[in-house]
């Protein structure tokens, strides 16, 4: 069994950054990939950034790319998510999750553990 605790979310005005924090436990964290994902109100949930066991590949969704940096520390069994350069559509629920392997993907049936997520509003 594995555990995913969100951190970090809130309100923060467009233009704004926020650093988006999961911390894991109940497995060897650094076998695996982990991605970000969020969920709009009213919308499905949508891939935001991926990376793989060593932290040296990453991907990104396209309305994010170049404004969020995923980021891991194995030794912390930490993975980050840096916003800059936030924007309202932005506005959701955040999820943290581990994949079923070491390999990054944007694909949500790739991950079997989610965390409880944290959510990001930016308004003026």
């Amino acid at each position: 069994q594995v555990q995913l605790v969100e951190s970090g979310g809130g309100l923060v005005q467009p233009g704004g950054s926020l650093r988006l924090s999961c911390a894991a436990s109940g497995r060897t964290f650094s076998s695996y990939a982990m991605g970000w994902f969020r969920q709009a109100p009213g919308k499905e949930r949508e891939f935001v950034a991926t990376i793989n066991w060593s932290g040296g590949d990453t991907n990104y969704a396209n309305s994010v790319k170049g404004r969020f940096i995923i980021s891991r520390d194995n030794a912390k069994n930490t993975v980050y998510l840096q916003m800059n350069s936030l924007k309202p559509e932005d506005t959701a629920v955040y999820y943290c999750a581990c994949a079923r392997g070491s390999w990054p993907s944007s694909r949500s049936n790739e991950y079997n553990y989610w965390g409880q997520g944290t959510q990001v509003t930016v308004s003026s």
